[in-house]
């Protein structure tokens, strides 16, 4: 997940670490502790690195150092606001594999937006470029959920109202849950330009609000290492 999911998509040039989305059982932790041993992986900062932890919603942070990765830094989470669970994240995600026969497994672009709505002003360009590429990827011969998501999460006026204009009767359907698809029905481009801007600052105060509490956890977690 992350920026390295970005990159491989073409939505990114450069990341400086790796995000993971991780399946928190008693096994698998079990396993995520070996391969960051082996990585030499030392923990940044609070939180503590706890399965519990992790299914609370809070990031863990490494830094390795074994030979090849030495400075890597490491972020790693398994729940996110307003994302499904893992075992809906891995039977929907993307696999790439490279002429070595390396696999690497990437959050679908669709839950990849989604997990891309934080209150960083840097994440919505990274919305808006997935969603374009999904699209210029899958337009020819689009599915039903393809639709859906684009109508639901394009993010500049013109794509929206190129979408709507393409698909009405899905957008007419639709436009219960995302009011400005009526905007965009119409072709008030200035207007559907402000009420773009008003969904994204309302889902940013969603994430300032989902993260608080966490926040106010991870003072009591800094206070309590000291």
């Amino acid at each position: 997940m992350g920026g390295q999911a970005c990159v491989f998509y073409g939505a990114a040039q450069v990341s400086k670490d790796i995000d993971f989305v991780v399946l928190a059982d008693d096994q698998n932790f079990a396993r995520l502790q070996d391969a960051l041993g082996r990585l030499q992986a030392a923990r940044i900062a609070v939180p503590p690195f706890d399965s519990e932890i992790l299914q609370r919603g809070h990031a863990v942070h490494f830094r390795c150092a074994a030979d090849g990765t030495e400075g890597l830094r490491i972020d790693v989470m398994t729940r996110m606001r307003g994302v499904d669970d893992f075992s809906k994240l891995w039977s929907r995600r993307t696999t790439v594999a490279d002429d070595r026969g390396s696999e690497y497994h990437l959050l679908s672009i669709p839950d990849l937006v989604q997990a891309k709505k934080t209150q960083r002003a840097k994440d919505w360009p990274i919305i808006e470029l997935l969603v374009s590429i999904h699209y210029r990827e899958n337009d020819t011969s689009p599915s039903a959920e393809s639709i859906d998501f684009w109508l639901r999460e394009a993010r500049t006026a013109e794509l929206l109202s190129q979408i709507c204009k393409r698909f009405p009767s899905e957008a007419a359907t639709i436009q219960p849950q995302r009011r400005l698809l009526q905007t965009a029905l119409s072709g008030q481009m200035d207007l559907l330009r402000a009420e773009l801007d008003e969904e994204r600052r309302t889902e940013q105060a969603k994430d300032r609000e989902y993260w608080e509490p966490l926040k106010r956890e991870l003072e009591r977690l800094r206070h309590g290492e000291r």
